[in-house]
């Protein structure tokens, strides 16, 4: 099991009052699933994915990922948890300014510590998963917005997480380029990697294996997902695998 929450509550102080942003949340997901949460506004979907991100901590329940407790975790391992384990895509992208793609998707390798020929090796890797070898060298300003939020994936990539956790990341983008970055993340999915997509959009969710939807801090309905894209999506692995397995002529 990679994540493993139980019973999750998540209380904030503001002023005299409690804010129950999470109520007794809980759920599992599998090494490879495609997950998206669903909710509207207020529904404690951003607290929960603030929480699966290792960005804060529950105040009741369990978390386990990759089977380690996290609320028994130190700062300093929640940093390696977050640097190593998470792998983030926002919807602001948020990259610098003046720095060039392959620096991008080297900075998390520089905070662990690796080599800087190693860093430049695993950073033209993931921009080449993405497809943007030929933008290696330039800046933000230089990009378009699809290309940025690629860059900002192959970020994520770079420390081949266990977890792509993705926050609304078609929302600064046109129709046709969000569609492009969703079937990006199909492909990466196909190819392994465990993906949380949070979203209020149901054509995004449309894309993940299974929605779970989250309303007034609780999960209000978690099931596969039965849209016709996301049985073509599958229908398509299955296929591959029937060719692997195929014995050779």
């Amino acid at each position: 099991m990679l994540i493993e929450m139980v019973e999750i509550e998540k209380t904030y102080i503001v002023g005299e009052e409690k804010v129950r942003a999470l109520r007794g949340v809980t759920f599992n997901v599998d090494k490879g699933e495609y997950v998206a949460i669903m909710g509207p506004s207020g529904s404690g979907k951003s607290t929960l994915m603030n929480l699966i991100g290792c960005l804060d901590t529950p105040t009741g329940g369990s978390y386990r990922l990759n089977g380690k407790l996290v609320e028994s975790m130190s700062d300093d391992d929640l940093a390696r948890v977050r640097n190593q384990e998470i792998g983030f895509v926002f919807q602001t992208f948020n990259l610098l300014a003046r720095t060039n793609a392959l620096h991008q998707v080297e900075l998390p390798l520089v905070y662990s510590g690796i080599a800087k020929r190693q860093r430049r090796e695993m950073a033209e890797q993931a921009l080449a998963q993405v497809g943007l070898t030929d933008r290696a060298t330039h800046n933000p300003n230089e990009l378009s917005g699809g290309q940025r939020q690629r860059v900002a994936i192959a970020r994520a990539l770079v420390t081949r997480p266990s977890i792509l956790l993705a926050d609304e990341p078609t929302g600064n983008l046109d129709s046709q380029t969000g569609e492009e970055i969703m079937r990006l993340f199909r492909q990466l999915n196909d190819a392994g990697n465990t993906i949380v997509l949070v979203t209020h959009e149901e054509d995004i969710a449309a894309n993940a294996s299974r929605i779970i939807r989250i309303r007034d801090g609780r999960i209000s309905d978690d099931r596969p997902n039965d849209s016709s894209r996301a049985e073509a999506v599958a229908r398509a692995k299955r296929e591959a695998l029937e060719k692997t397995a195929e014995p050779s002529a």
